[in-house]
């Protein structure tokens, strides 16, 4: 019995040893996000849109939706008149976030609206 016991104390610390020498660190590790255009416009947002809020802002409006965000005109609406930046930029569970019922849009998403926002609301 003696004798496993050093085996299995002996391979636990030859597996401590090469794990410690692994040269990987949270720092190596690469985000694969696609980088922002130079400049945003609708076609870059809409895939946002389109995969996130069309379940409830399709036409006819789903969930007691609002408005519907099908297109460019919609969308512009909602960031210029309904405040659509601050409901998709609030905290998990404040009132008032969107998409309702969570979870909160990316924050690469989130930063990529605001940029069209910034850039102009441009369509294409």
């Amino acid at each position: 019995m003696k004798k496993y016991f050093q085996h299995y104390l002996l391979l636990s610390i030859a597996a401590l040893l090469i794990n410690a020498c692994a040269s990987s660190s949270f720092d190596d590790i690469e985000v694969d996000e696609e980088p922002t255009p130079e400049i945003v416009t609708y076609q870059d947002v809409k895939p946002i849109i389109d995969g996130t809020c069309l379940s409830c802002h399709s036409n006819p409006t789903q969930n007691g939706a609002p408005m519907p965000l099908v297109n460019y005109n919609n969308v512009k609406e909602a960031l210029l008149d309904r405040d659509l930046l601050n409901k998709i930029s609030k905290n998990e569970g404040e009132d008032g976030l969107m998409p309702l019922g969570g979870p909160r849009l990316p924050q690469s998403s989130i930063d990529l609206i605001a940029k069209w926002n910034t850039d102009g609301l441009l369509e294409n």
